[in-house]
């Protein structure tokens, strides 16, 4: 009890002086003592207050600033959602990328889309670009591998084909899986398939490697020019063939004499389809790969054989 009565008038006598010296410092005379306002003899008090007895009912709490982590209201909601995982927020994730675009995509409306909070997604995922790496592997997920039946070439051409198309249906897929390195199951699949097709060919390991990054930049990048705006005009409302006739007009009304090529050659510019000039450079590509087989196959024929009873110098 006595514990508790001096903790009582320590914190009566703390208030008290905080009450006196606020007055003090607001008025420029001495402040008057209410003679209503009773002090106890231990306790610091303005000039000329009365020394009586003052209980704890008369005296105001004092709050004190916490030294503990205060627990915000709604934190608790913020903490792992039951059935959310990382499927369901790359599965939600999709469905923003389809319906506004690579520049719609946020954490904050992909937590919109599954009906938590922000903070919620990131007991699964650090930051968006983790998120992205999930993204580039789930949008490979129906993929197709390269075929089976035919040559080498007529492999690679039919998977460039599919995976083009591919792309070309899933908004904006071009932009997130570009230049991304997402070791996720279904890319792990897809770059088997294209390496047992490239090495069964008989391209050495390291052309098989590059030519398997080559085939993958190459139409991820042609398929990121098609999903970005060809011009301004387009994104008014244009068609892209409305856009190249009206480029082919300019460049015809150019000053030959200063761009004669370029008035020459404005229809052959500006003419062919998004599908001709894909065709085009995948054939160029695949004539490219198959000048390198060729060049490596008379390579290792031309080796001479090792003499008789000596050893080869690649055993």
């Amino acid at each position: 009890m006595r514990g508790r009565a001096l903790l009582t008038m320590t914190l009566s006598s703390i208030a008290m002086n905080i009450v006196a010296h606020k007055a003090a410092s607001t008025s420029r005379l001495r402040p008057e003592v209410n003679s209503s306002i009773t002090f106890p003899n231990s306790v610091s008090r303005p000039f000329g207050a009365a020394r009586v007895p003052l209980t704890v009912l008369d005296c105001k709490p004092v709050f004190f600033r916490r030294r503990w982590p205060v627990v915000r209201e709604g934190a608790a909601e913020d903490a792992a959602q039951p059935g959310l995982t990382r499927q369901t927020l790359v599965a939600a994730a999709l469905r923003v990328l389809e319906r506004e675009g690579i520049a719609g995509l946020s954490m904050r409306k992909v937590a919109a889309e599954l009906g938590v909070k922000a903070a919620s997604l990131y007991w699964h995922v650090r930051n968006k670009e983790q998120l992205l790496d999930l993204l580039t592997d789930e949008l490979m997920a129906d993929a197709e591998p390269p075929p089976r039946q035919g040559d080498w070439r007529e492999q690679l051409r039919e998977y460039s084909l599919r995976y083009r198309r591919h792309l070309l249906a899933k908004r904006d897929s071009a932009k997130v899986v570009a230049g991304r390195l997402a070791l996720g199951p279904n890319l792990l699949r897809l770059m088997e398939e294209q390496l047992d097709r490239l090495r069964e060919a008989g391209f050495s390991d390291a052309d098989a490697a590059l030519a398997n990054y080559l085939l993958g930049a190459f139409v991820q990048g042609f398929v990121l020019q098609e999903q970005s705006p060809i011009s301004a005009s387009e994104t008014e409302g244009a068609s892209r063939s409305e856009v190249a006739r009206a480029a082919a007009d300019r460049l015809r009304g150019l000053p030959e004499t200063t761009f004669p090529n370029l008035v020459a050659l404005a229809g052959d510019l500006t003419a062919p389809s998004m599908e001709d000039r894909f065709a085009f450079g995948l054939e160029r590509l695949l004539d490219g790969l198959a000048a390198l087989l060729a060049e490596n196959r008379a390579h290792s024929t031309a080796e001479p054989a090792p003499l008789e009873g000596k050893p080869s110098t690649h055993e």
